[in-house]
């Protein structure tokens, strides 16, 4: 498309990223400031359409480049965009989530589809509760959000077939931080944040990013804990096939028996998760080694224990095998 075919607020974003691309704001000195306006004055007509050239030349300067460098680009957005207050429906709300689930989920095809699952089963076990329907759609919220902090994280590490060393495990680990301290941002989501970002905390103190026990965690948090391994083990990824609800159950109660997670809840996914499945119960293999996991409990069959853990994301060194 030509300069004629495209809004312009588009072509002031193609230059803002290009700039941001090439050049490191946080640390440009005035000649270094002298010198984008040199490459976007050349780049006029080729790269950049004289429109959105004329409007940097004309109404950015270097003090906004150091306010930047001083203050940060949230202060600036905050202090120059208007604060605007919104009602918002079930039905918005949960679209919003939504949304936001799909930037995480999308983000790489190992769990294209894992924040919503963990989502809609929030919204599921809610419903068992009898929650009403505030308390229901901010569970939802939750759980669509829940993992919001891997947007941080590296596809290099997400994605890594193999396992992680343990500088890339503490990266993955700090997914959790990160989704604290996005929705904390955002006033009115206090319950959302906590009961999103404690996900991987257990009940005996040895879980992530906080080191929370079981007399720190309230109901909500030790059911979306709950939820996500449930979600996570039952779930396909591109490295495994998702495990029976049986299964799923037979590891869970392993670690409640660790005393990772709640024993109530986990009767209750049972019950409520269970039923085409409700006679069938698994039975781990003794002619099978088993091997289990020292972080979350979780318990895996072979010859070898798993490059990753599903639940908590450890390597395989933090396996050892059960008599």
């Amino acid at each position: 498309m030509r300069e004629d075919q495209t809004d312009l607020r588009s072509e002031v974003i193609h230059l803002a990223d290009a700039v941001d691309v090439l050049y490191d704001l946080k640390t440009v000195t005035s000649a270094d400031f002298d010198e984008i306006r040199r490459f976007v004055s050349e780049e006029t007509g080729k790269m950049f359409s004289s429109r959105s050239s004329a409007l940097f030349q004309k109404h950015v300067f270097f003090k906004d480049i150091q306010q930047l460098q001083k203050k940060g680009p949230e202060a600036l957005l905050k202090a120059h965009l208007p604060a605007i207050s919104y009602d918002y429906s079930d039905e918005e709300i949960e679209a919003i989530a939504e949304f936001f689930a799909k930037i995480v989920d999308y983000k790489s095809p190992f769990t294209t589809a894992h924040s919503m699952g963990v989502a809609s089963k929030a919204k599921t076990m809610a419903e068992y509760y009898g929650w009403n329907a505030d308390k229901m759609i901010r569970f939802y919220v939750a759980g669509a959000t829940h993992d919001i902090g891997k947007v941080v994280i590296g596809n290099h590490i997400l994605e890594k077939p193999g396992k992680l060393d343990e500088w890339e495990y503490s990266v993955m680990k700090d997914h959790a931080r990160a989704t604290l301290d996005i929705l904390s941002n955002i006033d009115g989501l206090e319950d959302i944040t906590e009961w999103a970002s404690n996900h991987h905390e257990k009940l005996d103190g040895t879980g992530y990013s906080r080191g929370m026990n079981g007399s720190e965690l309230s109901f909500e948090e030790r059911l979306m804990a709950c939820i996500d391994i449930y979600q996570a083990l039952t779930e396909d990824r591109l490295y495994k096939a998702g495990l029976s609800h049986a299964k799923t159950i037979a590891i869970m109660k392993s670690m409640v028996e660790e005393g990772k997670i709640d024993e109530t809840i986990t009767a209750d996914i049972d019950a409520v998760f269970g039923k085409e499945e409700e006679n069938e119960q698994y039975v781990f293999d003794a002619a099978t080694k088993k091997w289990r996991c020292t972080v979350c409990g979780y318990i895996s069959e072979g010859e070898l224990p798993p490059d990753q853990c599903p639940v908590c994301h450890s390597d395989s060194s933090n396996f050892t095998i059960m008599e």
